[in-house]
């Protein structure tokens, strides 16, 4: 196995962090509608994402990360952000990135981006590309 094939063909898992697994575990299972798969209980919970496994990791500090660090992709950006925001999901504004009502913004490439938070603050997207 060459360096450049070590992971190629592993499949990726990310990670998140919560220092409340009781809030997450709303948060990620009913809000944004993922399977919630096992309860490492204090280290983790885990959830399917659609294939790819989510570990909202339980920690007792977090440091927030100021960028997207968890997104989705889909294929109707408008529809999903509708139905996040009929689930009490806020989107949020940022200064200077002109974005639609649902707070949808329009990269130069055409891509489309909403951000929100989870209840521990970190920043999570949708886009549609």
């Amino acid at each position: 196995m060459t360096a450049s094939s070590a992971l190629g063909s592993s499949k990726v898992m990310t990670f998140v962090a919560t220092r409340d697994p009781d809030r997450a575990k709303v948060f990620y299972r009913d809000t944004l509608g993922l399977r919630l798969v096992e309860e490492q209980l204090p280290f983790a919970l885990v959830f399917d994402a659609n294939g790819t496994m989510l570990r909202v990791s339980i920690v007792r500090d977090i440091v927030l990360a100021p960028y997207t660090v968890l997104g989705w992709q889909v294929a109707d950006i408008a529809a999903t952000a509708q139905q996040l925001a009929a689930s009490g999901v806020k989107f949020e504004r940022y200064a200077g990135m002109p974005q639609d009502e649902l707070g949808i913004w329009k990269a130069p490439s055409g891509a489309q981006v909403a951000w929100f938070k989870d209840p521990d603050g970190n920043v999570l997207s949708v886009t549609q590309f």
